[in-house]
């Protein structure tokens, strides 16, 4: 499951095509590093990156973050869940007493702008911090040539997340949580053989839907109905009229943008057809009640995703979730919170923890050394642990469920308890070949 990537979430203006996929390529130079790389072994840092404090001044630390801030600001959160981080730690004095800056800079939703942008970032800043974009792969190209160059982001791109001098917060690995599976299953062992998805015609929606297909049937479900929908539909009658006929009595949509959810929903609602509906962190939004036609057309919905109610239900039980809420506003005031300000806050969370360990005179390769020993990271308990290291999600996910037009936490373990409120039964399943 890559729970907060949703790649559904951005299908809505990926009209192109997507960028083409990064290549790889060795450092002639390299000392091995501590620290553990996208495969688990010791990552290859080249020596030059250790003598490397590109954007360090005595008194700032200066990283640059490259997202789609145009087309109505598609990925503004990046932006700002970064800036939110930063301004709670400069509030505190600072990294050892460094300051940390943001250098921004939009990407326009095209690959040539990404990649310019990557190596200006390459040529003046310390790292890549918080960055968010679907052309994420040109720039992927120029980190896969350049392995001292830390990014510390969330990447939809695959072979740019397994570069190992790039590490997420939320790993990619195309592979599902079995846990809520497990659930729903329990919950409604007579409905899970009528199982049905709509998919987002996106390649990595689509690796999406394969990882979570694998384990649906390993669980035990059997999907009758599955269809691909593009860019340009906002109807789903047909779709809700094929299903209907079909008999099915769940509909998985945990990685629908809630804009295409919304218009699902809508049409459930039409046709008077109301299968099990399970949503996911792509339909966590405030916005999805009014955008649906009113509460009525989601209450009794079921949500699973591996982040805490951060939209602000959680805010007085996770003190993360007030945290976040909180510099969020600081840092653009009336800026309302999403996924990519997660996202964020979260890159920026990691790339300060290593870069703190990295010492008084910080360079590429001692952040990258530090990167490289993030073995547990959990946002102070905002989302369910990650191995940053290994580049591998975890197993802990949260259940919710609309109640009265509100997103609400259901049959999960008390926050006060060791999981910190998340459920943690089962294990993260990665498709076998």
């Amino acid at each position: 499951m890559t729970r907060l990537a949703a790649a559904g979430m951005v299908l809505l203006l990926a009209s192109t095509a997507m960028a083409c996929s990064s290549t790889s390529s060795s450092s002639t130079t390299t000392t091995t590093g501590s620290g553990s790389g996208g495969t688990g072994g010791s990552s290859k840092i080249p020596a030059t990156a250790f003598s490397d404090h590109t954007g360090v001044t005595t008194n700032s630390v200066t990283v640059g973050n490259v997202s789609t801030l145009s087309l109505g600001g598609l990925f503004k959160g990046a932006v700002v869940g970064t800036q939110a981080y930063f301004d709670y730690v400069n509030s505190t004095g600072g990294v050892h007493g460094r300051k940390l800056n943001i250098d921004s800079a939009d990407d326009g939703f095209t690959g040539a702008t990404n990649k310019q942008a990557t190596q200006n970032a390459i040529n003046n800043d310390f790292a890549l911090v918080g960055s968010f974009s679907l052309e994420d792969s040109y720039g992927g190209s120029l980190l896969a040539t350049t392995p001292g160059m830390p990014d510390v982001s969330n990447v939809l791109d695959t072979a740019t997340g397994k570069l190992p001098n790039v590490y997420s917060p939320v790993p990619l690995n195309g592979g599902w949580q079995e846990g809520p599976l497990q659930y729903f299953k329990n919950k409604f062992p007579n409905d899970i053989h009528s199982a049905a998805a709509l998919i987002g015609d996106l390649p990595s929606a689509e690796v999406d839907w394969a990882g979570e297909k694998y384990v649906l049937q390993k669980v035990g479900y059997k999907v009758i109905y599955e269809k691909t929908y593009g860019v340009a539909q906002t109807n789903f009658d047909q779709n809700v009229i094929a299903m209907k006929n079909a008999g099915v009595k769940m509909l998985f949509v945990d990685s629908m943008a809630e804009s295409y959810a919304s218009g699902l929903l809508k049409s459930l609602t039409a046709q008077n057809f109301h299968p099990i509906v399970i949503l996911g962190a792509a339909t966590y939004t405030n916005k999805l009640m009014p955008d649906s036609g009113g509460a009525s057309a989601v209450n009794g919905d079921y949500l699973e995703q591996s982040t805490t109610l951060y939209l602000g239900q959680d805010s007085s039980s996770v003190p993360a979730v007030a945290s976040f809420l909180h510099w969020v506003n600081v840092a653009s005031p009336g800026f309302t919170p999403d996924l990519f300000a997660l996202y964020g806050w979260l890159s920026a969370q990691v790339f300060v923890q290593a870069l703190q360990n990295a010492g008084a005179d910080p360079s590429r390769g001692s952040l990258l050394t530090q990167l490289g020993k993030i073995t547990t990271f959990d946002g102070q308990h905002i989302i369910g642990p990650n191995n940053v290291a290994a580049k591998a999600p975890g197993s802990c996910y949260l259940i919710g469920q609309v109640v009265n037009g509100n997103w609400q936490r259901l049959d999960n373990p008390p926050v006060s308890g060791a999981t910190h409120g998340f459920r943690c039964d089962y294990s993260y399943v990665t498709p076998t070949a």
